[in-house]
């Protein structure tokens, strides 16, 4: 199919080519010959005007012209595949599609694993990209590069639907020989200890366990700062220092280290996990059906 003389067929070979910056990889990624993929490359250039790649010694590199191109190609590409994939009945036992999850390492650890297990059996063909959150999901959002966004309620975007995911209570882990855990741990127990917490992000922001802890007005020191959830059950082994985590998390990470568990020593609000997507997407079988993939052992757990 052509539009204003360029073959749409194209399209996906430039995506591939300015993203792979070469044409035999770009050739085996479309399952295409390299002669086939050169050939695609000279009509791109002929259309453009522009050599689009560039080649330096061993390596090719886009021109700026072609790097001005690739958030348009994407948006391009993305809008087709949105089109597709909401048009018609979704099969997962022979969906090939591609979904685009942003979450954390703690939604990966606590809910996604358990749900590949269910995945890798009824469907097969399914592929995940999975991203971590950072300042750019917003957008990633709204220009439709991302599927679906899990987050607590608190970093939810407003102007695109989100549902709960679950609700997650939070407990105190520490090392096992850790001696706050020989009796029943108090508030002033978890504020004298040294705390190991979670800090992510640009401007290093405050997980939610820390900012329900600074709301409650209490203090305590912290001594280490980790970049993820998931890294956090190492740094309390063989040290005195406690952490919050998420229940989920502690209930596979703490039978495989020398950790022990303990219920926060004062009123602890639970997080409620929430799942958001594009207001476009809200018909979406594919979509929906993931979501309640993912649902599945959130609820059970």
């Amino acid at each position: 199919m052509r539009f204003k003389g360029l073959d749409l067929n194209l399209l996906g070979a430039l995506d591939v080519l300015l993203d792979t910056r070469s044409v035999s990889a770009a050739a085996r990624q479309m399952n295409l010959s390299q002669p086939a993929m050169s050939a695609a490359l000279t009509r791109l250039r002929d259309f453009f005007g522009d050599e689009l790649l560039v080649a330096q010694g061993k390596r090719m590199y886009p021109t700026a012209y072609a790097e001005a191109l690739v958030p348009q190609v994407r948006e391009c590409l993305d809008a087709v595949e949105s089109m597709l994939v909401t048009s018609g009945r979704f099969d997962p036992a022979t969906s090939q599609r591609r979904f685009r999850l942003i979450l954390s390492d703690y939604v990966m650890t606590a809910v996604l694993a358990p749900a590949l297990q269910t995945l890798a059996a009824t469907a097969p063909g399914i592929r995940l990209e999975i991203t971590l959150p950072s300042p750019e999901t917003g957008i990633e959002l709204r220009e439709g590069r991302a599927d679906l966004f899990v987050a607590p309620e608190q970093f939810i975007f407003a102007d695109h639907p989100s549902e709960l995911l679950c609700e997650e209570r939070y407990v105190v882990v520490g090392w096992a020989e850790n001696p706050l855990f020989e009796d029943v741990l108090t508030l002033e127990d978890f504020s004298n200890a040294g705390h190991v917490v979670v800090r992510f992000g640009g401007p290093r922001d405050l997980s939610f366990a820390d900012r329900q802890v600074r709301l409650l007005g209490i203090e305590r020191r912290i001594e280490v700062e980790a970049p993820s959830f998931t890294t956090l059950p190492w740094l309390l082994v063989g040290s005195q220092r406690l952490a919050l985590m998420q229940e989920r998390l502690a209930q596979r990470v703490v039978p495989t280290l020398p950790l022990r568990t303990a219920p926060i020593p004062f009123p602890f609000q639970p997080m409620r996990e929430m799942i958001q997507y594009h207001s476009s997407r809200k018909n979406d079988e594919g979509l929906r059906w993931m979501i309640e993939r993912l649902r599945e052992p959130a609820v059970l757990m």
